[in-house]
């Protein structure tokens, strides 16, 4: 049934690149499995899936510390806050961060990183209507903050990721996330969730974040 539900996701995106007349690869989709246990997950890593997403570190740690170790090409993405002090747990397990979003963070994680001789592959997360409820950088840091990300600290910055306002129509933040990774020069795009990632997938998301489409909906 996960497997079906999958399929239905990747051929609507197929689809719509068709539709679109791009040339652009297929958008990677991510299948956020937080909350769900390995009973779940494990249909969809033995079809040979390879993208997941998590949002809080500890149970990431207790799900899939093994799972990583017998399946060592699963690609584990970070999708919530991150504490500071949680940094070297992330650093040790994930291979992706969508939710760089502050220095001092940015910071901690380059010093794990040199600790452990490992480099993630990294979004920064913009708040990209200026919600005073989201963390994010401002549009107006941006430039800024990635700058010191990627000359000062060395970071792999591949892409920036985005939460549009709920209640609101998303295309137009969709776009301007994608003319902001073109002036920067970036090739990933991190956006799109089970309501609106063929919205995404149209302005350029390489990066689409599925979980109830999936899953179901969360306990």
């Amino acid at each position: 049934m996960i497997i079906n539900k999958l399929n239905v996701i990747v051929n609507e995106i197929q689809q719509k690149i068709k539709e679109l007349n791009i040339s652009k690869p297929v958008p990677k989709i991510i299948a956020v499995s937080k909350t769900f246990g390995m009973s779940e997950i494990l249909p969809l890593i033995k079809h040979g899936h390879l993208h997941f997403g998590e949002n809080k570190v500890q149970e990431s740690v207790e799900k899939w510390t093994d799972i990583k170790t017998d399946f060592t090409n699963i690609k584990l993405h970070m999708l919530g806050k991150i504490q500071t002090n949680k940094a070297k747990y992330v650093v040790d397990l994930f291979d992706y961060i969508h939710s760089l979003d502050n220095k001092k963070l940015a910071e901690k994680i380059s010093k794990e990183q040199e600790k452990k001789n490992k480099k993630l592959k990294i979004f920064i997360q913009v708040n990209i209507a200026n919600e005073d409820q989201k963390t994010g950088v401002s549009v107006e840091n941006l430039d800024d903050f990635y700058f010191y990300c990627v000359q000062e600290l060395k970071l792999d910055i591949i892409g920036l990721m985005c939460l549009p306002p709920h209640n609101e129509k998303r295309e137009g933040y969709f776009k301007k996330m994608n003319d902001l990774k073109d002036i920067l020069q970036l090739n990933d795009l991190s956006m799109g969730m089970s309501g609106d990632y063929l919205e995404a997938v149209k302005y350029g998301s390489t990066f689409v974040r599925i979980g109830s489409k999936i899953f179901g909906q969360r306990y």
